[in-house]
């Protein structure tokens, strides 16, 4: 028989003891947590994309304990009908997240509890959250790399078919913003592919560290059941085991050396994004870009924006405060776990979303860009981009070098003032600064016989340029 109205719990008080028992060490305290607190310490609003990975981890755990007789058979298909329901539910958006129980690991417990009963309770049996989202974010960043290395290699294809198209299209090198000595387009576009092939390279090696696996650390010291760590890293395909459980848990150098990582590629990224708005500005005019990478403006009808690049260039910004801000995070954490170590997912998931839109969308402009031959090569010839093959020529004639450095400065201010390229002055001209001067001179003189001239690995020869093309594909083909 219920009791009378009198004796029942009013519905407030219900509710809080209901709130209670959803977190599992509630028994330790006297009243449920301030509702200002649960909304401050929950994090499920952001750590709910671990699910996932923390239901693989979980069915690797309960396999594992099933199989050192931790907990029996029966307990396990249990636990396994009750995270593939919940696997489901989640894919489909049935799953009631919920403030309450705080974060992924509890939702997804308590709603195992609700499915297997006493069996779901038991499956947090030898393991800590301290351990498990230490797994799960490990599980989850592996992916993330593997994804971010698939578009690093896709940027990657879209230089080289872009510099193999333009390996022989002159353009003018610069330091210091100014006109330095010709190159190709293909050249300058393989300068960086070289630069994201080691950003896939550094992500690669981050893998390796990233890969190894903190379940049976629990909550610091390990666990006095008979656990086998080795099969459960088998199923989740970790490398190895974290070696030492105080680390294991508490920390995050492998979230931050991933963010560094990114942040290097967002550092080039960047880069290339300043050149490509520079190279669409009328003052240069190298580049037209398609229409679907731009925007307009809302008052000047002219205007054609390079939007894409200017927001990758700006985003680049964010990451470093990403990784800045992990760095900050664990500079003075004592061991071993501190919730302080609840504020990595922000940092670590912004940082790879955000590097994972750039590629994409920048791999896509890439291949879009449209070179302006003329406009690079008027720009090539300004700046006396070939005074240096004429020092050249003249210490190939046994001129020392600086004495040739000397000639060649006085044979530029003169055709500064004539306002013609080196190639215009009259040889009885160039010959009154240097006697080795000869009739042969106006070959070394040429945007294309300097580029042609550089014919050597990493040169900016248009064969060399296809070679390194060549050469860089197998490497993509590899994996490496």
């Amino acid at each position: 028989m219920a009791p009378p109205a009198s004796k029942r719990p009013s519905r407030a008080r219900r509710s809080r003891a209901d709130a209670a028992a959803a977190r599992p060490w509630s028994g330790r305290f006297g009243e449920p947590v301030d509702e200002l607190v649960k909304r401050f310490t929950a994090s499920v609003e952001f750590d709910r994309r671990l699910a996932p990975y923390d239901i693989a981890g979980s069915l690797a755990h309960a396999r594992m304990l099933a199989a050192c007789g931790i907990i029996g058979k029966a307990d396990l298909a249990a636990i396994e009908r009750g995270l593939e329901q919940i696997r489901g539910e989640i894919a489909a958006g049935r799953f009631a997240w919920s403030l309450d129980a705080e974060d992924v690991h509890l939702n997804i417990e308590r709603r195992l509890t609700e499915l297997a009963g006493e069996a779901g309770k038991r499956l947090h049996t030898a393991r800590s959250r301290n351990d498990q989202v230490a797994t799960d974010v490990r599980l989850w960043l592996r992916d993330a790399i593997d994804a971010i290395r698939a578009l690093l290699a896709k940027l990657g294809e879209r230089l080289l078919e872009q510099a193999e198209r333009h390996a022989a299209l002159v353009m003018p090198g610069f330091t210091h913003l100014q006109v330095a000595q010709p190159v190709t387009f293909g050249h300058h576009l393989l300068a960086y592919f070289e630069m994201f092939e080691r950003d896939r390279a550094r992500l690669a090696e981050c893998r390796k560290r990233v890969n190894l696996l903190p379940l049976g650390a629990a909550a610091l010291a390990g666990t006095t059941f008979p656990i086998d760590r080795e099969r459960v890293a088998r199923e989740l395909g970790f490398d190895g085991l974290c070696a030492n459980s105080l680390d294991a848990v508490s920390d995050r150098d492998f979230a931050i050396e991933f963010a560094s990582g990114a942040a290097l590629a967002m550092l080039h990224l960047s880069r290339f994004a300043e050149e490509v708005v520079l190279w669409m500005s009328p003052r240069f005019g190298f580049v037209r870009l398609p229409d679907r990478f731009c925007t307009g403006s809302s008052i000047m009808p002219q205007k054609k924006n390079p939007d894409v690049p200017e927001l990758v260039r700006g985003k680049a910004g964010r990451v470093f405060g990403d990784l800045v801000a992990l760095l900050t995070l664990m500079k003075a954490q004592p061991l071993a776990y501190n919730k302080d170590n609840q504020e990595d997912k922000e940092p670590l998931f912004d940082a790879a979303d955000t590097l994972k839109d750039a590629l994409a969308v920048f791999a896509e402009l890439v291949a879009g860009i449209e070179p302006v031959p003329q406009a690079m090569r008027a720009a090539a010839l300004e700046g006396f981009s070939t005074a240096t093959d004429l020092a050249d020529y003249l210490v190939r004639k046994g001129v020392p070098f600086r004495d040739a450095h000397e000639a060649v400065a006085r044979a530029v201010r003169e055709a500064e003032a004539s306002g013609c390229d080196l190639g215009g002055l009259p040889l009885a001209v160039l010959k009154g600064f240097s006697a080795a001067i000869g009739e042969d001179v106006y070959a070394s003189l040429t945007l294309e016989g300097s580029v042609a001239r550089r014919s050597h690995p990493g040169g900016t020869a248009p064969e060399q340029v296809k070679t390194a093309v060549a050469r860089a594909r197998k490497r993509l083909a590899a994996g490496d």
